[in-house]
């Protein structure tokens, strides 16, 4: 089936079902799941379906289908995220520098990735990530407090918040689950998003970790402009068009 006849298929079945799922798709059409996220982001630009985290909805529509869980994150686009893990050292500090990791399965990646040797303070409000980052014995590890969020595994709240708005870090790595001009970093969730937005307050330098599949996305709550983005770290799924629109914003684009 060539690429236009399968997103004629994609629209139809957006216009017949009302949504569709990206792991549905790739299921039907036999592709993988990067080839579908294409499909769906030409679709989107041609106005027949809105992309939101998962899938796609008629145009119009504020339906989502769903924040996935840690787990589900883990295991899609995982090539993509090791990588950018991996080029997300380079923007580490100097030694006595500090660090602030978001929640996150990319940004979980940066700190497997951490180098031992570094003598750093760092800082995450993330269960999974303190726990990687807990055997390294040259940093200085803190984990903040508050609600945890069962679905993401992070600490969420005013008593996070608070704890964060004492702080100035060197560098945040930082998650988003959409990325566009428009509405800039979002997430799906209120609370994270708050948490979000006070990483980004509190750091110099704001490196935002992202796979492709996340750029021209919105989801419900928007923590940042992409003004205060100072890098950008993706794969080379990025359509060179957006790449250079962020680029032009005085966005540091790094593809991993």
């Amino acid at each position: 089936m060539y690429a236009e006849e399968r997103q004629q298929a994609i629209a139809e079945q957006v216009r017949t079902h009302g949504r569709a799922s990206v792991a549905a798709l790739a299921s039907r059409f036999d592709v993988t799941s990067e080839t579908v996220r294409r499909d769906l982001a030409s679709l989107e630009r041609a106005g027949h379906l809105q992309r939101v985290h998962g899938g796609a909805v008629r145009s119009g529509t504020t339906e989502i289908l769903g924040e996935q869980g840690i787990d589900e994150r883990q295991s899609s686009h995982t090539e993509e995220k090791a990588a950018i893990g991996r080029a997300a050292t380079r923007f580490l500090p100097p030694d006595g520098g500090s660090v602030f990791f978001d929640a996150g399965t990319t940004t979980y990646q940066a700190a497997l990735t951490l180098p031992r040797d570094r003598r750093l303070t760092l800082i995450t409000h993330s269960i999974p990530i303190a726990a990687a980052l807990a055997g390294d014995g040259a940093a200085d590890l803190h984990i903040l407090g508050g609600r945890v969020r069962g679905l993401t595994q992070a600490s969420v709240g005013s008593e996070t918040t608070s704890a964060l708005a004492r702080l100035r870090v060197s560098t945040a790595f930082v998650g988003a689950n959409g990325i566009s001009e428009a509405h800039g970093l979002s997430t799906p969730d209120p609370d994270e998003a708050a948490i979000k937005s006070m990483i980004v307050k509190v750091a110099n330098r704001v490196v935002v970790l992202a796979d492709s599949s996340k750029l021209e996305r919105e989801d419900l709550s928007s923590f940042a402009d992409l003004a205060d983005v100072d890098v950008l770290i993706t794969d080379s799924g990025i359509d060179p068009a957006t790449s250079a629109a962020l680029s032009a914003r005085g966005i540091e684009m790094v593809i991993a």
